[in-house]
């Protein structure tokens, strides 16, 4: 399959296909199943997060640092696979933030 750039944002889940739709921080060259699976990655990190803010609300629930663990793994996911999609420029600032 032939790979397109894409430019992404991580904290909003967007994948642009034109940089000049909006902010974005990172560029990767991707197929559509690509992004696809990116796009689902995102929806995961998205549903993972709407948990733990429900759960914060339930007044009788003590707090257990393990449900966090989840969001923060899911991140993980979506940063790994940008870095292995990603331009050399996008791999560099990966790495530079220590997150893998």
């Amino acid at each position: 399959m032939e790979k397109k750039r894409y430019y992404i944002t991580v904290g909003s889940g967007e994948i642009l296909p034109e940089k000049t739709l909006s902010e974005w921080e990172f560029e990767i060259d991707a197929t559509e199943a690509e992004v696809h699976e990116l796009e689902k990655l995102f929806r995961e990190t998205d549903e993972e997060s709407w948990e733990n803010y429900w759960r914060a609300h339930i007044p009788f629930m003590e707090y257990d640092e393990k449900v966090n663990e989840g969001v923060d793994d899911q991140l993980r996911r979506v940063y790994a696979m940008i870095y292995r999609l990603g331009t050399e420029e996008t791999k560099a600032h990966i790495r530079s933030m220590n997150i893998l």
